[in-house]
């Protein structure tokens, strides 16, 4: 029972900066370090509002889910021989939710996910509604094929694979030191 990876397509924009700035301020270094902070505390404390054998009805407080999916998903960024290759860790996705995007020298993983819950029962109607977004975004680096970029979905894990140009996979030259 072997699965297929499913491969998506990878979007290029020009390579214009926005009016009026220039490539160093649109970067913003601090940006998604003050996101992820952010994050950091509304998930502190989250089991505030559960009882501690939990509820009458079994529920979660409202956002709670939210919460749960705003925190960025896992990602490895490794470097091979030959390429440099991106794996991001989206359990619950589609391929459909994701768009894969490279845009003046940077990827962006960008990720929608949404869930509806609707129980009927005897004498009550439950209905919940649960969605979260994410956008995550790399340089690519100096020596990448930007023409060959991949990217396979397979059982919850994205795969970019970012190959590296004839040029960047030479070896490194080792320089000897000379004692003075």
């Amino acid at each position: 029972m072997s699965e297929q990876a499913t491969k998506l397509p990878v979007k290029q924009a020009e390579r214009t900066a926005p009016s009026g700035q220039s490539a160093i301020s649109a970067w913003r270094p601090f940006e998604a370090l003050r996101q992820e902070i952010d994050h950091m505390f509304d998930d502190f404390g989250r089991d505030v509002f559960r009882a501690p054998f939990g509820s009458m009805f079994d529920f979660e407080p409202a956002g709670q889910k939210k919460m749960a999916w705003s925190v960025m998903p896992a990602v490895d960024v490794t470097e091979k021989e030959k390429a440099y290759e991106i794996t991001a860790e989206l359990p619950g996705l589609d391929e459909r939710d994701i768009e894969v995007a490279l845009s003046n020298g940077a990827l962006t993983i960008k990720g929608e996910k949404k869930e509806e819950k609707e129980e009927k029962k005897k004498d009550y109607y439950r209905s919940e509604r649960h969605y979260g977004s994410f956008a995550r975004s790399f340089r690519v680096p100096e020596g990448t094929d930007v023409g060959k970029i991949e990217a396979n979905f397979k059982n919850g894990v994205l795969t970019v694979v970012l190959p590296k140009t004839a040029e960047a996979q030479k070896p490194e030259k080792k320089i000897a030191i000379k004692a003075a």
